[in-house]
């Protein structure tokens, strides 16, 4: 290799001169290779303006499958399979207005066919899904508008034929009303109904949790961390009762009693067992071992039915089977939301959006008693109620007559009159 002393330094020519043509050809590549991506980028650019003078493309955040329904505060809902979400819905605006594209005079951009039939069917298709998103959620927010006015008119019409709608209202006829204050919401407690994961809800609300997820039973239940409606003075109360949002949420009678039944007699439990159980066994079951008459365990729903049905009945009623029209006082109390346990995700996201609730929170789906165990079903509801004598029924039916009548729920069995 002919090498020399060039500026203080060696120099390997040979080295240099063998290697410069590579050099050269790579740059010469390199930068042919980057004007074409510049031009590609600008026709590209200059197609899609273009192609909608006037207007710029935005594509939405979401694909269509993902959020079918967009809200107004561009947030969703989230609820049960095979069923639709929504609230209040905004449209997802694809288009926004810009100025025109400025190109040299008498120039104007090449665009092929090709290019102009994409662009052509990309904004048709995406027009289109707008146009249908848009749409659906409408129909969907007047569908359940639709439900509330007549759930509303019929509780209306049956308190006006049966009961007064002038009395005062007490303290005791507001003590089952949580209230949450930074929402301005009045939820009427109606357990077996949802009421647990309600409780989560209205404590994400509050602050005092960031997700429902983190709130355990027993925070929910025996903590305190909710105020009652009748821990304010009159005024406060009545405040409240004029401008708050008021909410009630129920479940078909028969399905909340075997719901009841199953979870306060069915599985262990230290205080109805015992409260409950033992003076059931004690009345009406004949024979009684010591054992149950020392537990109250094992009680049977058809005792359990004939305590209820007993005007003389050895210890009280209980809020897990009450009636509705008792807990909740729907003919003093004009409910502004009358939302069902059956449809309860689709029905509670749609109020949460019209109060204004976080984006982030959704209805939670979970069970919180005995997650293992089955929901109680229709089909359950039926296997239990099978057990019982026609009779039998047909007084348990009036007895919660009201709640099926004011909440138009069907007769749960067709021999009922």
């Amino acid at each position: 290799m002919d090498c020399k002393v060039i500026d203080g330094g060696r120099r390997c020519l040979r080295w240099a001169t063998m290697r410069l043509p590579y050099i050269f050809m790579f740059l010469l590549l390199f930068s042919a290779g980057g004007l074409l991506l510049l031009l590609h980028l600008q026709y590209l650019t200059e197609t899609l303006h273009e192609q909608a003078p006037g207007g710029k493309l935005i594509f939405p955040q979401q694909r269509p499958d993902q959020c079918p329904y967009c809200l107004d505060n561009n947030t969703h809902t989230s609820s049960p399979k095979g069923r639709k979400k929504l609230s209040r819905v905004r449209p997802v605006n694809l288009w926004t207005q810009r100025p025109p594209v400025a190109h040299p005079k008498g120039v104007a951009p090449q665009i092929t066919k090709n290019y102009r039939k994409l662009l052509l069917k990309n904004s048709a298709l995406l027009l289109q899904l707008n146009s249908t998103a848009a749409g659906q959620a409408s129909n969907h927010i007047q569908r359940l508008t639709q439900i509330q006015q007549s759930r509303r008119k019929l509780m209306r019409d049956v308190c006006a034929k049966y009961r007064s709608l002038t009395r005062t209202i007490s303290r005791r006829q507001v003590s089952r009303i949580y209230v949450e204050d930074t929402h301005k919401l009045l939820y009427c407690e109606v357990p077996k109904a949802g009421c647990s994961n309600w409780k989560r809800v209205l404590m994400v609300l509050q602050g005092q949790a960031s997700s429902t997820r983190e709130l355990r039973h027993e925070q929910v239940h025996y903590a305190n961390h909710l105020k009652r409606l009748d821990s304010f003075d009159h005024k406060q109360i009545a405040h409240r009762l004029n401008t708050y949002t008021k909410v009630l949420f129920l479940r078909e009678p028969f399905e909340r009693l075997v719901s009841a039944f199953r979870d306060k007699f069915e599985s262990p439990n230290s205080y109805y067992h015992p409260v409950f159980g033992k003076p059931i066994i004690a009345k009406y079951r004949a024979n009684a071992s010591r054992s149950a008459l020392l537990t109250g365990e094992g009680v049977t729903f058809k005792e359990f039915i004939q305590y209820l049905l007993d005007v003389r009945r050895p210890v009280g009623m209980d809020i897990h089977w009450e009636r509705v029209v008792q807990l909740c006082s729907p003919c003093l109390i004009n409910y502004d939301f009358i939302g069902k346990f059956e449809t309860i995700e689709e029905e509670a996201n749609f109020l949460l959006r019209h109060i204004g609730a976080p984006a982030n929170l959704t209805f939670p789906s979970f069970k919180d008693r005995n997650p293992n165990a089955a929901r109680t079903s229709s089909r359950i509801t039926q296997e239990y109620f099978s057990q019982l004598s026609l009779n039998q029924r047909q007084k348990t039916y009036d007895f919660f007559y009201m709640d099926y009548l004011m909440f138009n729920y069907s007769k749960p069995f067709s021999d009922l009159h």
